[in-house]
């Protein structure tokens, strides 16, 4: 992998080579070298963490104030049925990132195994997952990348604690905050993050990312540029700015459970605000693809998902369903809304589809690309499937998978091999268990999950001895 090596040259030796190496990716990935090539957009990709479906006052929550994702909310388009790849971050962050489900992957945990949340009474034993991700993998950074794009990463990782596996090391020019680590020892430097060095004393973490985002965006303006802000926000610690968490003080009830947590909300909408302003200041608001998105449900200690079913670590809707915008100005339209299911593996594939990057022969990818949604079309497919067959960090789940085909939601549990069938529509709370009383429809979309988790090679749970 020649790339690789290249990497490690300074900023400005990448950034040369990588313009020497344009021509021969895009004859390597079919992309075009002509004028329409100059037409690109630029692609910002927002991914808050622990970010629940309701923790945007645009999705219904009043106690929260997020004027500017409200905004972006306004400009385009808003998702109401968008999933994660996976009620955990990890997998859903290594789904985004190569377009794979992550059950073909075999990255369905976080943390390292030796840290796995095995309850001494389970009557099942997860399988193995992996924790980095694998070299043999294809990015959506490297093929842009090799199209000509600048790449930068700012913010949380999670898939490698080992250097070699990080940003830089998977087609990312420039990697700031991306490590290991699940969530910042402290939001206020020094972070003691090991890919972000020090800068001011006390200056908030999300605030930072975005200096340095902002500072990507004014240096590599004049060439396509891949820009991930995969803020740590809101995850644990729980640590905001005194001044945001002083007007959550005494507010907690629907909606808000924590002030802290009201104030790491408002402090990421805040930045996410600065680096969208910056934008038409350099003169590429009308030429830049716009996605803002969740990796995984809110966690129920810290938020309230209501109406939703349980939260983080759940394949309930708490767990999977997140917040979606998208602003792709001359292909979305102001102000509309799209109920039809997606997942974390569209955006990939939308991203490659903004950027004119086909894949080779052979190659596949487990999302398709939104484009036709943006224009009143329909996907070719009429099911999602999800695959966590782990104990998260609460013990209180079950291990299982899940589908949602329609309006129907169906979900394994592997313990004692059941089923639990929701109509979505009509029950969003999933509080109605429908497979004893439509057990054809539970025995058909069993029948095709199971099938797609043999498609997958999914790693399956086995019986403790």
């Amino acid at each position: 992998m020649l790339h690789r090596s290249l990497l490690n040259c300074s900023l400005l030796h990448r950034s040369l080579l990588r313009r020497s190496l344009v021509l021969i990716g895009c004859c390597l990935l079919g992309v075009a070298t002509s004028a329409a090539a100059a037409k690109r957009p630029h692609i910002v990709l927002i991914m808050t963490d622990d970010m629940g479906w309701m923790d945007l006052h645009c999705q219904g929550n009043a106690a929260l104030r997020t004027p500017r994702i409200d905004a972006l909310a306004r400009q385009g388009v808003r998702f109401t049925n968008a999933y994660a790849a996976a009620p955990v971050c990890s997998p859903t962050r290594a789904a985004l990132i190569t377009g794979l489900a992550p059950a073909r992957l075999h990255i369905t945990q976080h943390g390292a195994d030796g840290a796995q949340f095995w309850p001494d009474d389970r009557v099942i034993q997860p399988p193995l997952t992996k924790h980095e991700l694998p070299h043999e993998t294809t990015t959506v950074a490297e093929r842009l990348q090799a199209a000509g794009y600048a790449t930068g990463f700012f913010g949380k990782w999670h898939l490698g604690s080992d250097k070699k596996f990080w940003p830089t090391e998977h087609g990312f020019d420039v990697n700031l905050g991306g490590c290991g680590l699940g969530g910042p020892p402290t939001y206020f430097d020094p972070y003691r993050i090991p890919a972000l060095p020090p800068r001011k004393t006390g200056e908030y973490l999300t605030d930072r990312l975005a200096d340095e985002a902002i500072t990507f965006l004014r240096r590599e303006k004049d060439q396509p540029m891949f820009v991930c802000l995969w803020t740590y926000n809101p995850h644990f610690p729980f640590e905001a700015p005194d001044d945001l968490i002083a007007h959550f003080r005494g507010r907690q009830g629907p909606g808000l459970k924590n002030p802290v947590y009201g104030a790491q909300i408002e402090a990421t909408d805040r930045a996410v605000g600065r680096v969208l302003d910056e934008l038409p200041k350099l003169g590429i608001d009308q030429q830049t693809l716009v996605i803002f998105t969740s990796d995984n449900g809110g966690w129920s200690g810290a938020t309230d998902n209501a109406p939703l079913r349980a939260g983080k670590g759940y394949l309930y809707e708490g767990g999977l369903r997140v917040p979606l915008l998208v602003r792709w100005p001359g292909e979305t339209a102001a102000d509309t809304v799209i109920e039809t299911p997606v997942v974390s593996m569209d955006l990939t594939a939308t991203i490659l589809d903004a950027a004119g990057v086909t894949l080779a022969a052979g190659e596949q990818l487990d999302g398709q690309s939104l484009r036709p949604l943006f224009t009143g079309g329909r996907l070719q497919r009429d099911a999602l499937f999800f695959h966590y067959p782990h104990f998260a960090f609460h013990k209180a789940n079950r291990p299982g998978s899940a589908m949602r085909s329609g309006n129907y939601k169906l979900i394994l549990h592997y313990d004692d091999d059941t089923v639990e069938l929701f109509d979505l529509e009509n029950d969003l709370s999933e509080k109605h268990d429908l497979a004893k009383t439509l057990p054809d429809v539970a025995q058909k979309l069993k029948a095709r999950l199971t099938n797609w988790l043999e498609e997958t090679n999914a790693r399956q749970p086995v019986k403790r001895k």
